[in-house]
């Protein structure tokens, strides 16, 4: 470095699509980013990538970061983040020796009741209940009843960002509690549940060791330095999965604070002293690199609707006479696809209107007023669980880019909501990579830039009231809403 130079950390983003890297300095000013895409193949329930592309274009996606200004000689830390529930074999040479089964691949059904029946106690204690058919521990019985030989023949179950980590650094390295937690680690102890994964026929061997996010877990070894351009010895940090990397990225780390992120679809977490328990399985939580807990859930509800239904349309005009039309009678419930998630479970949920729009701004207004109203639901459901809301709610995600549903959700929530600069997976990373060494919420602060906050427009009673209540009885008689959620939402609405 040369003198005036900051110290410099890189964010590694392994998403569905893409992987994206971006260099940031410790005062948050990003000095390079780049990205390349993946490929996966889906088939029915089926959605698998093939591991050995990872590591080819997070190459690709450095050398974009360099060529795009970023000098990697800066960098004093790596952090890779994933998709959560993703997982692969690896062999005694370190190869892949299966597909990655990603996050969402859902053909391990009859595995999930197996790790159910004999997990019920853990999972009950670790806050979530219940696994579910996409998660990681399921997909490895139903690996291991498809390569029998597997644990004979010494493989061993990775993560997606183990993969990396592991030719970052040249040999076999721990993993973290956030990409672990779905395949059954308990993240307040930072063990595996040896008894249930016993009961299971995995042995404790295939699995490797576990750490908290933001523990070093080694240095670039020379073969990655000299394949990245990064310094051999910079250190090489246990990551998250990308959903708690936008978090972070987010600068919502305090707390009592929440990150909302209305993209595709709607994903709100926050961040709370101590492990929230959810009798109902719709919550779970992640461990914070800080030691406290990250809740949070996923609903199927969101802007995919917008690509989706206007895909064609003004939408610059459309918002013009959407903001005209607010609140309006006209109630949807805006579900990109079959069966919810959060704020509750139900797998026969359908996407429905109170009634025919009489215009198509109408539709589009009521769709954004439909994903608020929910979003408030979320929040209504966490506060349920006894999960702390008064702090910061930042919002992120592609609908911040209409500035009328920012105001919408801020008006709707009757909370001030804080937009940052360039809230990204990545940049969560690389904000993590920094926070090896110092406290987490301090980087953050340095490191997440802020854009604006907006105030929500006050009046004597929210006018969205009305209608949030009546979406609240169409989901409670169409048998989807439980009835002491609904009472909890109602009573908060009460003036």
């Amino acid at each position: 470095m040369t003198a005036g130079e900051s110290d410099a950390w890189l964010g590694i983003d392994l998403g569905t699509q893409g992987v994206r890297v971006v260099v940031a300095a410790s005062d948050g000013s990003l000095l390079g980013e780049g990205s390349c895409p993946l490929t996966s193949r889906r088939e029915g329930e089926r959605h698998e990538q093939h591991p050995e592309q990872w590591w080819r274009a997070v190459l690709t996606a450095i050398d974009r970061a360099r060529a795009a200004g970023a000098d990697l000689r800066r960098v004093q830390g790596v952090a890779v983040d994933a998709t959560s529930g993703t997982i692969t074999m690896l062999d005694r040479r370190g190869l892949c020796m299966t597909p990655a089964l990603m996050y969402d691949d859902g053909r391990a059904a009859a595995e999930a009741e197996q790790v159910n029946a004999a997990g019920e106690e853990q999972w009950a204690r670790a806050g979530y209940q219940r696994m579910q058919r996409s998660w990681a521990l399921p997909k490895l019985r139903w690996l291991l009843n498809h390569y029998p030989r597997a644990a004979e023949n010494g493989w061993r179950l990775v993560h997606q960002n183990d993969v990396i980590n592991s030719r970052l650094v040249g040999h076999e390295v721990p993993t973290d509690t956030s990409n672990a937690l779905k395949t059954g680690a308990d993240a307040a102890q930072v063990t595996w549940p040896e008894p249930v994964l016993a009961a299971l026929g995995i042995p404790r061997a295939m699995l490797p060791e576990l750490v908290l996010p933001g523990t070093v877990i080694g240095q670039v070894c020379a073969a990655a330095a000299a394949e990245t351009g990064l310094t051999e010895g910079t250190a090489v940090v246990a990551g998250m999965t990308d959903g708690c990397a936008a978090q972070l990225g987010s600068g919502a780390t305090a707390v009592g604070s929440w990150n909302s992120v209305m993209g595709t679809t709607l994903v709100l977490k926050g961040v709370t002293k101590d492990l929230i328990r959810d009798p109902h399985g719709v919550v779970y939580s992640h461990r914070s690199p800080s030691g406290h807990w990250l809740p949070g859930g996923a609903s199927s509800v969101g802007a995919g609707l917008v690509a989706r239904e206007f895909a064609d349309a003004d939408l610059n005009r459309l918002t013009r006479e959407a903001a005209a039309l607010l609140p309006t009678d006209l109630l949807r419930y805006p579900l990109v696809s079959p069966g919810e998630r959060f704020p509750f479970v139900a797998a026969d949920a359908r996407a429905f209107g109170s009634r025919e729009p009489a215009t198509r701004a109408e539709s589009f207004a009521a769709l954004l007023q439909g994903a608020a109203y929910i979003e408030r639901l979320c929040f209504d459901y966490v506060d349920l669980l006894g999960a702390p809301t008064d702090g910061a709610i930042v919002l992120t995600g592609g609908a911040t880019r209409n500035p009328l549903w920012n105001q919408l959700r801020a008006d709707v929530l009757q909370r001030p909501v804080t937009l940052p600069r360039n809230a990204q997976s990545a940049l969560g990373m690389a904000v993590l990579a920094a926070s090896s060494s110092e406290p987490l919420d301090s980087v953050a602060a340095s490191m997440v830039r802020l854009d604006r906050t907006l105030e929500p427009r006050r009046s004597q009673r929210n006018p969205h009231d009305e209608g949030y209540l009546r979406l609240l009885d169409l989901l409670v008689q169409r048998g989807w809403l439980p009835g002491v959620v609904a009472t909890h939402a109602r009573e908060r609405t009460a003036p």
